[in-house]
């Protein structure tokens, strides 16, 4: 199908995705063949990731879910802004162009805004893709806090299979920042990008014809070679985020999927079970296979506004908090070349704006977010299946962005 489709013709439900039993034939999606990948079908795949592939749960246990206060408004789609490519547009607009699934807008710690499409509902886990990684480094800083992890030392340290790889003179810090030397692209429409071959081998979906290569994520890593110097320029490389990954599993001395529930999950209150999706040996895809229900992404969000406070303790170090919200070198993260991200910085797996309500987001391709602004008192928790995979230089950032402000300027002046 034609990627001209607009949210409306391409919602999966109207389209019959995967409805009937069995659905029809030019209905079915599945990883090996390719039909659950790109868009319009991934629509449908976003929301129902476990039932494409294996994944490990992320309990919310036996607890009562926190409390989601709601004091829905019904101004905010009128919201005005001006994308960063000049066009005139609305909040409720956005929604519509940014290809959402679903949409919570917490104001003050109550829930203004809340909307969902397509193929996802409240209780339905969405794939979060690269917010994964802010959960990864929020667990790997918090490791450091309690000085199981040094982020000053090298990562053989944790890990003396990596010696021979790009990593083996990397220190944690320079994994943590993502400003590792080493020859991997992440540019997805390339069919020869090495993002390709990690996501072949952590089986999120089949390799592209013609390419071979390792069939899960350790023997991935490990064939990674360096590429550059480290600890000079900001790169994002999912690669970066499986190595913290297995360094916080070996660390932890427990899977990726049992310390978030343990260390977030539980406490925070969820209301339903996440899950992270898992390659052929059992693996945690640690860098972007968490899914998760938009209501508890939400619950998330708020609980890194509040310094990591939440659900009447103190969840997170609120010493790690502010040190995400302070960011890192600025100098570093330019020399990316994010036209549409001027002066940000990455620290920890996030991405910090250092804008007048000291945002910072977790964030994934397709539109998936987790936007914190304390200063304006907001935090929005999106899901999304945008036909264009990459927000930065893309036209999730030119419209995103600028949306977001300009709602924080609303909430704050009403």
């Amino acid at each position: 199908m034609s990627e001209t489709l607009d949210a409306k013709a391409s919602d999966p439900v109207a389209r019959g995705v995967m409805v009937g039993f069995p659905p029809a034939p030019d209905r079915i999606l599945r990883v090996a063949d390719g039909t659950s990948r790109g868009f319009p079908n991934h629509r449908w795949s976003f929301s129902h990731q476990r039932e494409l592939g294996p994944s490990a749960v992320i309990r919310r246990g036996p607890g009562a879910a926190a409390a989601l206060p709601y004091a829905l408004r019904d101004d905010l789609d009128a919201v005005a802004f001006t994308t960063q490519d000049g066009q005139a547009m609305t909040w409720g607009q956005s929604v519509d162009v940014n290809f959402t699934d679903g949409l919570i807008v917490i104001h003050r710690g109550k829930v203004v805004y809340e909307i969902y499409r397509g193929a996802l509902a409240p209780h339905i886990p969405h794939h979060a893709m690269s917010v994964t990684k802010s959960f990864t480094g929020l667990l790997a800083a918090t490791l450091a806090h309690e000085g199981v992890l040094d982020p000053g030392a090298p990562v053989v340290s944790w890990l003396p299979e990596m010696a021979d790889t790009a990593y083996g003179d990397a220190t944690l810090r320079h994994v943590m920042d993502m400003t590792i030397g080493v020859r991997y692209s992440e540019v997805y429409t390339d069919p020869k990008a090495e993002v390709q071959a990690y996501a072949a081998a952590a089986g999120l979906w089949a390799p592209p014809g013609g390419i071979s290569g390792p069939d899960n994520i350790i023997d991935f890593l490990r064939s990674l070679a360096k590429e550059g110097e480290h600890g000079q320029a900001f790169a994002y490389k999912t690669c970066n985020t499986e190595v913290l990954a297995w360094i916080v599993q070996r660390a932890g001395v427990a899977p990726l999927a049992q310390q978030i529930s343990e260390r977030i999950w539980q406490r925070l209150g969820a209301e339903e079970d996440a899950y992270l999706m898992v390659d052929r040996t059992g693996m945690a895809i640690g860098g972007a296979a968490l899914n998760t229900t938009l209501r508890d992404l939400a619950r998330f969000g708020e609980m890194m506004r509040n310094g990591g406070a939440a659900n009447g303790q103190q969840i997170m170090p609120a010493a790690v908090v502010a040190d995400i919200a302070g960011g890192a070198d600025r100098d570093h993260f330019a020399k990316a070349g994010y036209v549409t991200l001027p002066g940000w910085s990455y620290r920890n797996q996030w991405w910090v704006s250092h804008n007048r309500f000291g945002a910072y987001t977790a964030r994934g391709i397709h539109g998936q977010a987790c936007y914190v602004a304390p200063g304006a008192e907001m935090v929005i928790a999106r899901y999304a299946s945008h036909p264009t995979a990459a927000n930065g230089n893309g036209p999730l950032d030119r419209v995103s962005l600028p949306a977001y402000e300009a709602l924080a300027e609303h909430l704050q002046k009403t």
